[in-house]
C-alpha cells in the first residue's frame, strides 16, 4: 500500500500578519533614520527582500511565526518572490516621503492591501497574487496529513 503525505497549509492569522508588517515597517523607518545618507535605500531593500532573508521570513514574520511560501511549490519565499510581492508597499514607501499627498496614497495602498487580506479567502493581497505566494502561520503548519 503506497502511503501519500499531503502537507496542509494553515493560513496566518490577520491579527499576526498586521504586527509581523508593523515589525518590518519598524525597521524599514529605523534603517531610514540610523542611516541617513543611505536610509532611505536600506529601508527599500529591507521591505522589498525582507520576506526571503529566511527561507520566506522577514524579521517581523519570524519573531511572530510566519512564513511566505511559494503556493505552487510549497518551499519558502525567494528574494524574487519577496520583491513581486511586496512591490505595492515599495512603492507606498517611495510615495511617502512626499509631504501630504504621498502621505495619503501610501495610507490607500495599505489600507486596499489590508481590506484585500481580510477579503480574500486565503489572506492573498495583490502582492501575492502576482508572485504566487501565501503567508502562512509557521508554528501550526509542522502538521502533516497522511492518506
Amino acid at each position: 500500500m503506497e502511503e501519500h503525505v499531503n502537507k496542509v497549509s494553515v493560513k496566518a492569522n490577520l491579527l499576526n500578519r498586521f504586527i509581523a508588517r508593523f515589525i518590518d515597517f519598524l525597521i524599514a523607518g529605523a534603517l531610514l533614520k540610523l542611516l541617513p545618507p543611505i536610509g532611505f535605500l536600506a529601508g527599500i531593500t529591507y521591505l522589498l527582500i525582507g520576506d526571503g532573508l529566511f527561507d520566506g521570513r522577514s524579521l517581523g514574520k519570524k519573531l511572530i511565526g510566519l512564513r511566505v511560501i511559494v503556493t505552487n511549490k510549497d518551499v519558502g519565499c525567494s528574494f524574487r518572490e519577496s520583491i513581486i510581492r511586496n512591490l505595492p508597499f515599495g512603492i507606498g514607501y517611495i510615495l511617502f516621503g512626499i509631504p501630504w499627498i504621498g502621505w495619503i496614497f501610501a495610507l490607500i495602498i495599505c489600507t486596499f492591501e489590508g481590506l484585500l487580506v481580510i477579503g480574500s479567502e486565503n489572506g492573498a493581497r495583490i502582492g501575492d497574487e502576482l508572485a504566487k505566494t501565501q503567508v502562512i502561520d509557521d508554528r501550526k503548519n509542522n502538521n502533516q496529513i497522511t492518506f
